[in-house]
């Protein structure tokens, strides 16, 4: 933004955004218009079945605020990031013959830190599911 600010722009370059612009009003125009067309004409009949919560057909019982055990969540945390982390594999797999001995060693050096991660997270326990 502030490279934008320091350049001069002539109108030439200015005038290209134009199709942006009207395209952005037209669509934010046209949200406001049928947000307000629909609040006009739409029904305002408030019934006692309207107003309760839909449960897709199936009577509610219990309380929904029922404890889950943390071991799920820990484990589907564990999953997302090992998971990111194997995906900076995909790079280096694509161009590991331009990379050379520079490439090898920065992708030994992060699996060697990927396997201390996951040796932490079996010394701790974090995927043992009995207690």
């Amino acid at each position: 933004m502030i490279y934008f600010l320091q350049t001069n722009i002539n109108s030439a370059e200015a005038s290209s955004y134009l199709p942006v612009a009207l395209q952005v009003a037209f669509a934010v125009g046209l949200v406001v218009f049928l947000t307000f067309v629909t609040h006009l004409l739409g029904p305002k009949r408030k019934t006692s079945d309207k107003l309760q919560n839909f449960a897709s057909g199936i009577e509610s019982h219990g309380d929904a605020r029922q404890p889950m055990a943390i071991k799920y969540f820990l484990t589907a945390i564990l999953f997302v990031l090992f998971d990111v982390e194997v995906i900076f594999f995909y790079p280096y797999a694509v161009n590991f013959k331009d990379l050379g001995w520079d490439g090898f060693w920065a992708v030994f050096m992060f699996v060697g830190f990927f396997l201390c991660g996951f040796t932490y997270i079996l010394k701790k326990g974090a995927l043992k599911w009995e207690d």
